[in-house]
């Protein structure tokens, strides 16, 4: 077709967004008498005036390449990330470097940009942050006439060879422009010529595959010079509106740099001067050429589709509120009629049946529906005056604090109940579009949920961080300050509650169907401090001022029993023996919801985390009779549940406290999964579909009482057979294993059972009966091999009662059981459940752990993030394949200048941090070391420590010039013992008694520093992450299962150094040998070293008996102090004794890579092309990666992103 005129309105406007039309609330900023973005006459940096031209919608257009054929945004429709592949390999548009080439094909492009292709969704507006209701926005404009001087503003299009149109895209004009804009820092030639250079090496390649630029960088060669792409803006500033006044709020590049120190720092920065780097390309313009068609009327209105809503006719010349006032009518389809009010239908209450009604009736029934449907069809507008006005009206309505009156502690709570205003819309909407589409859920069992604070990552999910920061700046605030007041919910530990954070955040993203369950602990864990040095357990008052981001629902609660007794009776229908459980103690499980938002998506899922209270609140009979504790014993003993995260098990209430908990949290979850389950059910369906609509995943052993108290809810409560309700049970749960050490792997006394759940002790002998039946029918007359494989452990040397093994009780309850590393995959199979393993092949699966980029990247690091945005467009949030178009430019200087500069600036925020928290001044010009983590031996900080030790005495031993020639180094410590975890205690103890003595050593200076990190938590790993050189994973191989802070520090260009253990191994396989320090014995050395050990036959090396004895000597601490932590290195063999994770045997080794890791920092651009590879090959341990593992081969569900 011929090309449109640029006058022509229609011409621009780009086709729908398929049949996935925006929900009716996405209207509200587009209403008559808003208008959203004021005309800006101001100038772009990068040409024209485009106030209101979305970057984002613009967004697969990039550094590396454009969507070149319509055929390929069909073909991505399946896999998102075909799009990336095919541009990387020169299949579609361009290849790695080029940066001119655009679509041919314009209805595929201006789908592109959309993120929608003709007639079928291509999947790719999950790359957009809100991208789907700015391009609805903009097509609203367009058909209102809107010319290029107006409220849509200009959208530039300019006639080149043929036929071909496309739209240029822009950044936006800013008034308080901050001088720094990554973009311009890209030097096309540059990046050609080192992928080309980098390509032809061969040898430079072993970090796994990466695109071949070859064929189309040759094409490129021979074409007139192309200006520097324009790559989108950070999602740090993307916002529903450009502000009137052309500002943004949010901080991008270098403005995201110096914001960073401010905030550490309290002064102003400007010591990141990126902008002399001159590495424009030699025409100095960063405009893009144009060369694509635009679709003619027919063709748009065609893929618009029959929306008379959504697009006016073409003969009409005004368009008309009244079309914008009428919600869709599919939007009705969400409403699930399971919940309508039983009143409506005369129904006293219980069932879900519908009666029939009269025509009145129904009518009236079909009025009253349909108005409170319109009350509620428009989502909460998103602009600056509308977010303020919401946070003066919480200030002033849900706080009740006077006017004017304002002070931070105040608008941080106005701003959150603001911002989950936002989020319970798409909450309960996405809710609402799950029941109505009856789809299969997850629901995910986790003791732990270490979500970190909900702010940032709510803003960042919602594509609201520029608004919210503008509209508080406004105010007086920022929104970093805001930010920082909030408490840190303290629902988790360590790596297990963060993993599954992390899995929420990706279950959303990625629009799966999804529930977490856990418990909300009052007091948390604890809150660590040290005094002289040991760690004291406060508790941790993170609910003192509330909780904001959580929905308290009174209304869903739970009945769970403890204790009692099991009665039998006959049943009148079958006259089979039914069992109930009776008497005992009966506690409540109140729900409170956190909505669970996704990145670039309306989905929204949620966390249902339990309260215990009591059945009966009050003793009044007790009170009277002068019982006052009496009266309220009850309600202390139920309320203690849910108080502390793992209470101490050295004792018996410990353990009986433990156990409780871990049923109080299934019961109430599974009569809650149940419940949701029930309700749907219609003719032809049955509790025997139950797997085909819920799956469950048991996070670590702690849930395993679920598999027995789903079966005394399918036996005793709904009444089926024993097969049946085994059946059930077994296709519904997934197990994951998360570590092999023994104490992890919980076993409870059957006497312990027995009295606190009688029947769910009965339900694990038969299912233990029944499974040893299969076990000696397979192995005949094997008793070793029932005796391995039994639930029930019998009485030993070792100890006087049977044992639950619960670990056996999840494997054979369940349909997978998965390791979350390659090597702890294999030692779940191979050491732990060997037998298992024979029994059931193919049971067995690994699953890497993954961690989500959202929180660990685009939050946590945006002088890193903005960076990867201006090279790669947005998108790379969601899929982080694209950082691998990074390895061939490792080596590139201006890409490392801009590379050092980001991560320096990341190393004197946390200097500043630091010196502000705990008083004591690091250099920046050092390594920063960082070994942080829960404290336990077989992560071995004993092991740092003593390197640490080491090195402080070979500086002590050297002259001043050969001390001026070493390289200065920073070591960071952090992590928690558990509170009954003495050595653990006494490591911490050590590593505070080093730091001490080393950090006022005026001979050593600031060669050498030694800090401990108290209270290590979420928002501390934000700052401390993206600040890290060098990341310690130096556990006993074959004794982590995984690890996940590995993960975070290589996303963020950390280097590693560490063992062949846990997802080191497959780390190590991505980023390439040269590029990790690798030492210590591999994992089938370990058990002949012990035996050596045990034989006597060890001698440690001369350098760790030295250590040895300088903290003997009193060195560190008083003489003797540690004795008790020393002995447990010493010896052959024993409890606490015989060095059982081989602290000394892998001594020499560490040292020895340590000096490896000395003498590769001193070569910089190494170090940064280490760090570059480090980054770009860490793909494979993104969250969205695992999580669609999981669903695709252990849950069985499909995405289902709310339209």
């Amino acid at each position: 077709p011929s090309p449109k005129s640029a006058t022509d309105d229609r011409a621009l406007a780009p086709p729908s967004l398929s049949a996935r039309a925006l929900p009716e609330r996405t209207r509200a900023m587009d209403s008559p008498g808003h208008s959203p973005t004021a005309a800006s006459t101001d100038r772009s940096p990068f040409g024209g005036s485009d106030p209101d031209d979305d970057p984002v919608v613009h967004e697969p257009r990039s550094l590396f390449g454009a969507l070149g054929s319509r055929g390929a945004a069909r073909a991505s429709a399946a896999d998102p990330g075909a799009f990336w592949d095919q541009t990387f390999t020169g299949g579609v548009g361009i290849g790695v470097g080029g940066v001119g080439l655009v679509a041919q094909d314009a209805a595929a492009q201006h789908s592109t940009l959309l993120g929608s292709s003709l007639g079928d969704g291509d999947g790719l507006e999950m790359y957009f942050a809100d991208g789907k209701r700015r391009a609805e926005r903009r097509r609203a404009q367009l058909e209102r006439g809107s010319d290029a001087s107006g409220d849509v503003g200009a959208t530039n299009v300019a006639s080149h060879s043929g036929d071909s149109l496309a739209f240029t895209p822009r950044l936006t004009s800013r008034d308080h422009d901050d001088g720094f804009h990554p973009e311009s820092l890209v030097d096309g030639d540059a990046l050609r010529d080192a992928a080309e250079s980098f390509a032809a090496n061969e040898a430079r390649r072993p970090y796994g595959a990466f695109p071949a630029p070859a064929t189309s960088l040759g094409n490129r060669r021979d074409e007139p010079e192309s200006p520097t792409t324009v790559p989108p803006m950070s999602p740090f500033d993307t916002m529903e509106e450009e502000l009137a006044h052309g500002g943004y709020g949010g901080y991008g590049g270098h403005a995201q740099i110096t914001h960073a120190l401010e905030l550490a720092s309290g002064e102003l920065t400007d010591g990141l001067n990126l902008r002399g780097l001159n590495l424009r390309g030699k025409n100095g313009d960063r405009r893009l050429p144009r060369s694509a068609a635009t679709p003619d009327d027919e063709t748009a209105r065609s893929a618009f589709g029959s929306q008379p809503w959504r697009l006016r006719d073409a003969d009409d010349d005004a368009f008309l509120a009244s079309d914008w006032d009428s919600p869709p009518e599919r939007q009705k389809d969400f409403i699930d009629e399971s919940e309508m009010d039983r009143d409506d239908y005369g129904l006293p209450g219980g069932g879900s049946r519908r009666l029939a009604v009269s025509g009145a009736r129904a009518s009236s029934i079909a009025n009253r529906k349909d108005k409170l449907w319109k009350l509620s069809s428009s989502y909460l507008s998103n602009d600056v005056p509308s977010i303020q006005k919401s946070l003066v009206q919480h200030v002033e309505y849900t706080l009740a604090r006077r006017r004017y009156k304002f002070d931070r502690g105040s608008f941080y709570q106005a701003t959150a109940h603001s911002v989950r205003d936002r989020l319970i819309e798409r909450w309960t909407d996405t809710q609402q579009f799950y029941a109505s589409r009856d789809s299969k859920r997850t629901y995910y069992l986790s003791l732990e949920f270490l979500v970190g604070r909900s702010m940032g990552n709510a803003v960042s999910n919602l594509g609201l961080r520029g608004a919210y920061a503008e509209a508080l700046r406004q105010l007086g605030y920022d929104l970093e300050d805001i930010m920082a007041q909030e408490k840190e919910p303290a629902l988790g530990n360590g790596g297990l509650g963060r993993l599954a954070s992390c899995f929420l955040d990706t279950l959303a993203t990625l629009n799966y169907p999804a529930w977490g369950y856990g418990l909300r602990y009052k007091y948390g864990m604890f809150e660590q401090r040290l005094l002289n040095g040991k760690q004291v357990e406060f508790p941790d008052y993170w609910l003192t001022h509330g909780n904001p981001w959580e929905v308290e629902r009174l209304d869903v609660k739970y009945l769970v029993r403890l204790y009692g007794h099991v009665t039998t009776y006959n049943d009148e229908t079958t006259e089979e023996t039914r069992f109930k459980w009776e008497g005992g103690e009966v506690v409540v499980a109140v729900a409170y919801d956190t909505p669970i938002p996704g990145h670039g998506t309306y989905n929204t899922n949620n966390m249902r985390l339990w309260s215990s209270k009591p059945s009966h609140e009050f003793d009044l009979a007790s009170f009277n009779a002068g019982d006052y504790y009496g009266a309220v014993e009850a309600k202390e003993r139920c309320e203690s549940i849910t108080s502390v995260l793992y209470p101490s098990d050295d004792n018996d209430n410990g353990k009986v406290l433990r156990l409780k908990q871990q049923f109080f949290f299934v019961s109430a979850t599974l009569q809650d999964v149940l419940r949701r389950y029930k309700k749907r059910l219609a003719p032809g369906r049955t509790l025997k579909q139950f797997p085909k609509k819920v799956a469950i995943q048991l996070n670590d052993t702690h849930p395993s009482v679920s598999i027995p108290e789903l079966m005394r809810l399918l036996l005793d409560e709904e009444f089926l057979s024993w097969e049946e309700a085994w059946e059930i049970c077994t296709e519904t749960f997934g197990y994951t294993n998360h570590t092999i050490l023994p104490e992890a792997l919980e076993k409870w006394p059957v006497p312990m059972l027995e009295e606190l759940l009688p029947r769910h002790m009965q339900i694990i002998f038969e299912i233990n009966h029944r499974f040893l039946s299969e076990v000696e029918a397979q192995w005949p007359g094997d008793v070793q091999k029932l005796k391995h494989m039994s639930i029930i452990e019998e009485p030993s040397d070792a100890q006087s009662q049977k044992m639950v093994r619960m670990a056996h009780l999840a494997v054979v309850g369940s349909h997978v059981v998965n390791g979350v590393a390659e090597i702890h995959t294999k030692l779940v199979k191979t050491r732990l459940f060997p037998d298992f393993d024979a029994m059931y092949p193919g049971k067995f699966l690994n699953v890497t752990n993954g961690v989500t980029p959202r929180r660990w990247i685009l939050q946590a690091n945006p002088a890193m993030s903005g960076i990867f945005t201006s090279v790669l467009g947005p998108g790379w949030v969601n899929d982080l394949r694209r950082l691998k178009t990074l390895g061939p430019f490792a080596t590139d200087p201006s890409f490392q200048r801009l590379w050092t500069e980001a991560k320096l600036a990341n190393k004197k925020r946390l200097a500043a941090w630091i010196a502000e928290n705990l008083s004591i001044d690091i250099m920046t010009d050092a390594i920063f070391d960082m070994q942080v983590k829960r404290i336990h031996e077989y992560k071995r900080q004993l092991l740092n420590v003593f390197a640490i030790i080491h090195r402080y005495n070979a500086l002590k031993a050297m002259s001043k010039e050969e001390r001026a020639k070493q390289v200065p180094r920073v070591c960071i410590v952090g992590g928690k013992a558990a509170p009954g975890y003495d050595m653990a205690k006494r490591i911490i103890k050590l590593v505070s008694a080093v730091g001490e003595t080393v950090n006022k050593d005026p001979e050593i200076g600031d060669m050498l520093k030694v800090v401990f990190l108290p209270d290590y938590n979420v928002s501390s790993a934000e700052v401390i992450v993206p600040g890290a050189e060098l990341s310690q994973h130096i556990s006993t191989a074959g004794t982590e299962a995984s690890g996940t802070s590995n993960m975070k520090f290589q996303m963020n260009g950390c280097l590693i150094i560490g063992t062949l253990d846990g997802a080191n191994v497959e780390i190590r396989e991505c980023v390439g040998d040269e590029n990790f320090f690798l030492f210590g014995i591999e994992e089938p050395e370990v058990e002949p070293a012990r035996a050596e050990r045990a034989a006597g036959k060890f001698e440690p090396p001369a350098s760790f008996t030295a250590v040895m004895d300088c903290i003997k000597a009193g060195t560190f601490g008083a003489p003797g102090e540690f004795d008790e932590l020393l002995w447990s290195l010493e010896g052959n063999e024993g409890f606490g004794r015989g060095d059982y994770f081989l602290v000394a045997k892998d001594f020499q080794s560490y040292i020895e890579c340590q000096a490896k890791v000395d003498e590769a920092y001193k070569n910089q651009a190494g170090w940064t092309e280490s760090s570059i590879i480090s980054t770009a090959f860490s793909g494979k341990f993104n969250s969205d990666r695992t999580i669609d593992q999981y669903a695709k081969e252990i849950w069985d569900i499909k995405p289902l992103p709310v339209p």
